[in-house]
């Protein structure tokens, strides 16, 4: 049991690194003054696995223009993560 802990709690911290990517991503076109390309392979992987769980968040935690959905979902899964991790 202790062995699926640790298969879960390493794939919850994996997917914070890729939900980081997605973040520093976004950044992007604020330094190159282009958008990015969502054809790019890239761009559509982290896009496609990253948004079921910022979608949900981003309803409830939009203040204005700002998205704090990727913040509150990397805090939590860094918690979860720890916890599974711990006990395992």
């Amino acid at each position: 049991m202790s062995e699926v802990l640790f298969v879960i709690g390493t794939v919850i911290h994996i997917y914070s690194f890729i939900l980081l990517g997605r973040v520093l991503m976004s950044w992007i076109p604020m330094f190159t003054n282009r958008p990015l390309d969502p054809s790019n392979p890239l761009v559509k992987i982290l896009l496609d696995v990253t948004e079921p769980v910022l979608a949900p968040l981003r309803r409830y935690l939009m203040i204005g223009m700002i998205d704090l959905s990727p913040l509150v979902a990397l805090i939590g899964l860094q918690i979860l993560g720890n916890a599974i991790l711990s006990s395992a």
